[in-house]
């Protein structure tokens, strides 16, 4: 029997796990800094949303 349908299932739960993962940090960055009450923390997180999403700030 080959490995290969093995590694391939391991791949795709790795892949799904850090999948998952990301989009919770996502939206737990995202959730702070709608929610924060502090402009500083409010504007630290969307800075930081804006390095995980990968967009530049607007000009």
């Amino acid at each position: 029997m080959s490995v290969l349908p093995s590694m391939l299932h391991d791949a795709a739960a790795l892949t799904a796990a850090t999948g998952l993962a990301y989009t919770g940090a996502v939206v737990t960055v995202a959730a702070a800094s709608v929610l924060s009450r502090s402009p500083e923390r409010r504007r630290d997180a969307r800075a930081t949303l804006t390095i995980l999403v990968r967009r530049r700030p607007p000009r």
